[in-house]
């Protein structure tokens, strides 16, 4: 992947989230929508909601039609984040992506056994609370059970799950908490404009997720 295609989307540092929301509408095709921000106060960082045990601080829809707002059109893009800038940017899944979701170790150790197989990949993101997300076609939440069983696993077993329809990822660099930003594992290129179907990542993520629970049993036995 060369450094030109990987600044494609995400110059990021210093941009304005409203201009990083319009580009993944125009250059991806994706839907974003404005979630929620944090605000400063007696020296610790609090989500806008105002909870104080809010799940996910600065990272989360402001409203129960979310799925209505979100939107492609740079125009309306820029016209919400108008409203409040410091908005989160979320983008729902079930549209044009679904999104595979495991923890952080079983994903980069997956992330390499698919580069060395030379398996498709799509983008992939890395969260303050160390997990990870691969972009996959949508439809994969649906798939994902089955697929775990056909590869002889239960998948209560696995800490690995398909988000879809009605749910949604928090996109770069959206901030969350005070642990810091939502970061591109592997960044959105023209090379992997096509994303893969979740057939093509499903046996080296579950390998990877089923090496992760072992190992956790082993430091609890």
């Amino acid at each position: 992947m060369g450094v030109t295609e990987a600044a494609q989307i995400p110059k990021q540092r210093g941009e304005h989230l409203v201009d990083v929301a319009v580009r993944y509408a125009e250059e991806r095709h994706w839907d974003v929508f404005p979630g929620t921000w944090l605000e400063a106060s007696h020296g610790a960082e609090h989500c806008s909601c105002g909870a104080a045990d809010c799940p996910a601080p600065g990272a989360h829809p402001t409203r129960p039609d979310w799925a209505g707002q979100a939107t492609g059109s740079a125009t309306a893009v820029r016209r919400m984040w108008s409203k409040q800038p410091k908005s989160s940017i979320l983008l729902p899944t079930g549209r044009t992506f679904d999104a595979i979701d495991v923890p952080e170790s079983a994903g980069f150790l997956a992330l390499a056994r698919l580069e060395r197989m030379r398996l498709p990949l799509g983008p992939v993101t890395c969260t303050p609370d160390r997990r990870m997300l691969f972009l996959v076609l949508p439809g994969a939440a649906f798939k994902v059970p089955d697929l775990i069983r056909n590869l002889g696993w239960t998948p209560s077993a696995l800490d690995l799950t398909g988000r879809g329809e009605g749910h949604y990822v928090a996109a770069p660099p959206t901030r969350i908490g005070g642990h810091g930003a939502v970061q591109w594992a592997r960044h959105p290129t023209r090379a992997n404009r096509w994303l893969p179907d979740a057939e093509e990542l499903i046996s080296p993520l579950a390998y990877a997720c089923g090496r992760e629970a072992a190992a956790d049993r082993a430091r609890h036995a």
